[in-house]
């Protein structure tokens, strides 16, 4: 069992969710890290100095489940808990198949909700006043045709996020979101690598430049930091100025 406060951060074996852990670490807690690729998530835990890591399909309830109990029974209660795996899965609208919406919504939006239930009974539990963060997205509120199932997963997201945080607000629980915007990581990989795809993606955020994932991770401290302690059921949106912008124009 550890002696600080202990974070889970999903999706942590790369880009923002080890950014997360990071930023996590560096505020003094003890970190756990889980994601699907097992020997990756290994090799980052173990250059972090993790806990623990633990591999873990968020599409999978039961993978979830297991994940939960090996954590209660070896490492103790959490303190924090960052849902933020994820999967994009991009398609043509009129094209798109099922099976990719499906898997979509099993990661970005299922999942995020069995992890913030098994989270928070543990929380209520342990009477710890926690805090949840999820990973949403700019395209909560703004849409790219062809990401359909990413799209509605994030503002799914954001609604739950709500949802969850008037559910434990009597817990003093506290359950918010980030929604990044063009973040320098693997998944923005193609757009980086095409000149005009960047310039067209900088022309939509005002700072004029992709945000690091360890601009994401310190917002994601934030939230789970006493420094926050009034906040809850709130996405904070960091993207260069993106959303604004979309608004006026």
């Amino acid at each position: 069992m550890t002696a600080k406060p202990l974070a889970l951060i999903t999706g942590a074996a790369q880009g923002i969710g080890y950014a997360c852990a990071e930023a996590l670490k560096d505020d003094g807690f003890d970190v756990i890290l889980s994601d699907i690729n097992a020997e990756g998530v290994a090799a980052a835990g173990e250059k972090l100095g993790a806990v623990a890591a633990i591999a873990c399909d968020m599409g999978d309830v039961a993978q979830i489940g297991a994940m939960f109990d090996q954590i209660a029974r070896e490492h103790g209660p959490l303190h924090a808990l960052v849902n933020n795996a994820g999967v994009a899965m991009p398609g043509d609208f009129l094209d798109y198949d099922l099976e990719s919406w499906e898997r979509v919504i099993a990661i970005n939006l299922r999942g995020v909700f069995v992890a913030t239930q098994r989270a928070a009974r543990v929380m209520v539990e342990h009477k710890i006043e926690g805090a949840i963060v999820n990973m949403s997205s700019i395209n909560a509120q703004v849409a790219i045709p062809a990401i359909p199932a990413y799209c509605a997963s994030k503002g799914g997201v954001m609604q739950l996020t709500k949802v969850a945080s008037l559910a434990l607000a009597k817990h003093n629980i506290r359950v918010n979101a980030v929604g990044p915007g063009s973040i320098d990581t693997e998944m923005m990989a193609g757009v980086n690598a095409n000149p005009e795809a960047f310039k067209v993606a900088m022309s939509r955020t005002p700072l004029g430049r992709a945000g690091s994932a360890r601009e994401i991770g310190d917002v994601v401290a934030f939230l789970c930091s006493k420094k926050a302690s009034y906040v809850t059921g709130e996405t904070i949106y960091v993207d260069g100025g993106r959303l604004g912008l979309n608004y006026t124009c």
